[in-house]
């Protein structure tokens, strides 16, 4: 698919932790990164080298030292708790490698939890995308069903799921094959595939996995910090 529009710009960003006054360790280094309307993207690099926090600052879980996030226009490093909370909500839909499912609701109440956060009025109606995408999924005949008593690769399903009940305009995946064995992780990375091929949703996922990494179309490689190399 071809890229069009920005969804999100990263200019000159840096991540740095301070002691007192003084610069302890610098996690991002002078970023500056676009990421387009229906990419599938892998952000990759050893352990420690940055991505994990380029990608809480790209999915709004944290805000830079300095330098400007842009989304339709506007700085969304500038917005305080709340504004970046709602807008997260609505932009951005996240997959962990550990599911980060709760057992004590079902699947189609964990499914449906980031909709029970939503302060402003869906476009949708909450149920009905809940059961359609369970059922594209495969999952619909466990929507009773506790975390704990299904499988890891449905648990990841599940976690695809509740990452597009919002009609985000980004998935972020984290490691979202670590936990998975290898004939698992290739069929969650299939969906991303599908999702991103069928429907043109932009997903960004990280991973140390070379393998993995190469079934995506943009691979931006991090080290020490910095963006070393861009390929598409």
């Amino acid at each position: 698919m071809k890229t069009t529009s920005s969804i999100i710009s990263l200019k000159k960003v840096y991540k740095e932790y301070l002691l007192g006054d003084e610069t302890v360790f610098t996690a991002l280094k002078d970023i500056n990164l676009d990421i387009y309307q229906g990419e599938f993207s892998a952000i990759v690099g050893p352990s420690g080298s940055g991505k994990s926090t380029l990608m809480h600052i790209i999915g709004l879980l944290d805000k830079p030292s300095r330098g400007e996030i842009i989304i339709n226009g506007k700085d969304v490093a500038k917005l305080d708790d709340n504004q970046t909370s709602i807008l997260r909500n609505s932009y951005v839909g996240f997959v962990f490698q550990q599911f980060n499912l709760l057992n004590k609701l079902t699947i189609r109440e964990n499914i449906l939890l980031p909709t029970t956060y939503s302060q402003s009025t869906m476009s949708f109606n909450p149920a009905e995308r809940a059961e359609m995408l369970m059922d594209k999924f495969g999952i619909l005949s466990k929507k009773d069903s506790f975390p704990n008593k299904i499988s890891g690769g449905q648990q990841q399903r599940v976690a695809v799921a509740r990452a597009l009940i919002m009609k985000p305009q980004l998935i972020l995946a984290d490691e979202p094959t670590g936990n998975l064995d290898h004939k698992t992780g290739n069929e969650i990375i299939d969906l991303f595939e599908q999702l991103n091929k069928e429907e043109g949703i932009t997903i960004v996922m990280v991973t140390h996995e070379p393998k993995i990494a190469e079934r995506t179309r943009r691979q931006i490689k991090v080290f020490d910090g910095e963006i070393i190399s861009d390929k598409k």
